[in-house]
């Protein structure tokens, strides 16, 4: 059955007036804004989503990393969406360290995730040390040019801060997209349940003839406003972003290219797109892999960004709440995972690279794990809405959980923060026999993520839930 979620134009009287419950009577402060942006583009002869066999040969056009600073009611928050893959691992927490330090806030209140482009870096320096230890050093990422890269990214935030402006309101719309998003999950004419549909299925009847199957269709829109100008959207929507990948050819893929277009026709309001949860979502019904398919997805997303900018509710900025809490995830209990196979394949020569990268991956994230680092489930709440940033490849079934958690104030959900987990499903996933290479986590990850949710979201009070 196909999971819709209701299209929301006007926000209910009781998120407007809890508005209220959660800041003090005033700011002491003016609430302000500053944005930045950077190229992360890499450079030729460099690996792409970590395991494809295939380096980049040519850029078709700029990785960016897009960002804001939102200043008021505590230290500030910092929002990072970057074209890559993926960030991992010790590479997470040092992207988040040294932008919170240009900053000037806390580690924990940088929001920083990826768009999983595959035609993309993966960046783990855990990994990375691993598989420099066994002669493969720049093999997963180049690690000259993340340092450089990172540099660049904090000084663009460091000095977006001389010119930051007051907000006065937040504005927050959506609007359905149609025709791109697609489970994976499929069901034959036997009955028989796959997860097989990827990203450019469309051109097998089998995928393209298949219901459409679950999925958020909504594009989620916030917007700050100084007055009547509106100063920066940030926009997002659940779907694998690629209709090709593979080939070599660098790109930010259909969800760049809509950015982009978007930003042309709209220049004075900086935009920036994530990624929902969508480990599970790709745009596999619609997509054959063809550059007509590739401009279709990026005309209906891109027409999608323009009717929820013009459905747009403002309210004033009267608050900006931070609430987290720790989230412990069990690494996979696959016994292809344990620790003396992983070591195994990491330090065996006979191995392709890429076998042998994928291995120390999984290592990292197994010793992240047995040293008990938790993973920031984060929430910041705008009073009209509250943004979530989500671990690695989540399902879209959790972004659709926590709206039910918070059924009176519109989640605004990002996905593939800290990725070390790969794919994240849902127990019922688990059930139906999910699994995969990317698969770095055990069952019994659906509760402790609904627990964490709890922890973070705002409840009615009369769902006997924790406020």
């Amino acid at each position: 059955m196909i999971h819709r979620i209701a299209t929301l134009t006007v926000f209910s009287l009781t998120c407007l007036t809890r508005l209220f419950l959660f800041t003090s009577a005033e700011s002491s402060e003016p609430y302000r804004l500053s944005t930045f942006t950077e190229d992360i583009t890499i450079p030729i002869g460099h690996r792409c989503m970590g395991i494809l066999p295939m380096k980049s040969i040519r850029v078709a056009d700029p990785l960016e990393a897009r960002g804001f600073v939102l200043s008021g009611d505590g230290e500030p928050i910092v929002v990072v969406a970057l074209d890559w893959c993926e960030v991992r691992n010790g590479a997470y927490d040092r992207w988040r360290q040294v932008l919170a330090d240009a900053a000037g806030t806390k580690r924990e209140r940088v929001l920083l995730c990826s768009l999983h482009q595959h035609d993309a870096p993966v960046i783990d320096t855990d990994a990375g040390a691993l598989l420099k230890e066994v002669g493969l050093e720049n093999e997963l990422y180049v690690e000259t040019f993340h340092n450089e890269t990172l540099i660049r990214v904090a000084k663009a935030l460091r000095e977006s801060l001389a010119r930051s402006i007051p907000v006065t309101h937040v504005g927050t719309s959506q609007a359905i997209v149609e025709q791109i998003a697609s489970s994976r999950r499929v069901v034959d004419a036997s009955g028989k349940v796959g997860f097989s549909r990827g990203s450019s299925s469309g051109g097998e009847a089998v995928y393209r003839d298949a219901v459409e199957g679950e999925i958020d269709p909504a594009l989620r829109t916030i917007s700050f406003w100084n007055e009547d100008d509106c100063l920066l959207e940030i926009h997002s929507y659940a779907t694998h972003p690629m209709s090709s990948y593979g080939k070599g050819e660098v790109s930010s893929d259909f969800v760049g290219l809509a950015r982009r277009l978007r930003q042309r026709e709209r220049p004075m309001a900086f935009q920036i797109y994530v990624s929902g949860c969508s480990g599970d979502v790709t745009a596999g019904k619609y997509n054959d892999g063809s550059a007509a398919s590739r401009a279709g997805l990026i005309q209906r997303l891109h027409e999608a960004m323009v009717r929820s900018s013009d459905s747009v509710s403002k309210s004033p900025l009267t608050s900006i709440a931070f609430r987290k809490s720790p989230l412990l995830l069990e690494y996979s209990l696959n016994p292809d995972l344990s620790a003396e196979k992983l070591r195994s394949r990491l330090n065996d020569r006979e191995l392709k690279p890429e076998q042998r990268i994928l291995a120390a991956m999984g290592l990292a994230s197994r010793n992240r794990v047995e040293r008990n680092e938790p993973i920031d489930l984060v929430c910041v709440d705008l009073g009209m809405t509250q943004m979530v940033l989500f671990p690695g490849e989540a399902f879209v079934g959790y972004q659709i959980q926590a709206q039910s958690i918070s059924p009176d104030c519109p989640i605004f959900p990002i996905g593939y923060g800290e990725c070390w987990t790969g794919y994240i499903p849902l127990e019922r996933d688990f059930q139906e026999g999910f699994g995969d290479s990317w698969l770095w986590v055990a069952r019994g990850s659906q509760g402790r993520i609904e627990m964490g949710l709890r922890e973070i979201l705002r409840f009615d009070s009369s769902s006997n839930a924790r406020q």
